[in-house]
């Protein structure tokens, strides 16, 4: 698996190792419901155990992995069934909260938002999955932190994290990453142009749109 090759470098092994461990599960790497013991992955990566131990915890804590005693840990399996509700909460919450937004951020706020929804699409262009969905993260929960409500956007972080998707790489190499990647631009001229009812409706069709293009990437992995 070329995410597991050796890790070098100045930065902590610990978060060398995460990062490494991510852009596996992204890739497809790591399937679901695989059981991954912490010495054979620091094997993979020709450093010890515990660095790479550590990292599975964080992994642990956002939902990625789950311990399994005197094994390891076990990928985390999402069923379809699991993504349609995620999807719908996320649906339920994020489309209103949009429209308010809309409504009611000043809009230097809003500009400000303007850098991450373009780092989203280079990354989409330089195929960079973990940046891709690094910036997707920071402008969607971003976006919702202008409605004032932190739990708000706590609950969606969480529900982003327990959705979170196996075979980027099969959406990027078909072509499918750049269209949804410039979704946020849309989304972010139509709030700076006041039109919430087509904020609320491109966030409807984007998180529909996203559904189904990770749905397609699951049963083709």
């Amino acid at each position: 698996m070329k995410h597991l090759g050796p890790i070098t470098g100045q930065e902590r092994l610990r978060d060398r190792a995460a990062h490494a461990l991510r852009a596996a599960l992204i890739a497809g790497e790591l399937r679901p419901g695989t059981v991954h013991s912490a010495p054979a992955l620091a094997a993979g990566f020709g450093i010890s155990a515990t660095p790479v131990r550590e990292a599975m915890l964080d992994l642990t804590r956002e939902g990625l992995v789950e311990p399994v005693r005197n094994k390891g840990f076990r990928v985390t399996e999402v069923s379809e069934r699991d993504l349609d509700q995620f999807a719908e909460i996320r649906a339920l919450i994020e489309v209103p909260t949009v429209g308010r937004v809309v409504q009611q951020a000043p809009r230097d706020q809003l500009a400000a938002l303007r850098p991450l929804a373009e780092e989203i699409v280079s990354a989409a262009r330089d195929h960079d999955l973990i940046g891709y969905l690094e910036a997707d993260r920071r402008f969607h929960l971003g976006f919702l932190a202008l409605s004032g409500n932190a739990r708000l956007v706590e609950t969606v972080g969480d529900l982003r994290k327990r959705s979170r998707l196996y075979g980027l790489t099969g959406l990027d190499e078909r072509g499918e990453l750049l269209p949804s990647a410039q979704e946020h631009l849309e989304l972010l001229d139509l709030a700076l142009a006041g039109d919430a009812a087509g904020a609320q409706a491109c966030m409807a069709r984007h998180l529909g749109h996203v559904r189904s293009l990770w749905a397609r990437s699951a049963r083709v992995c």
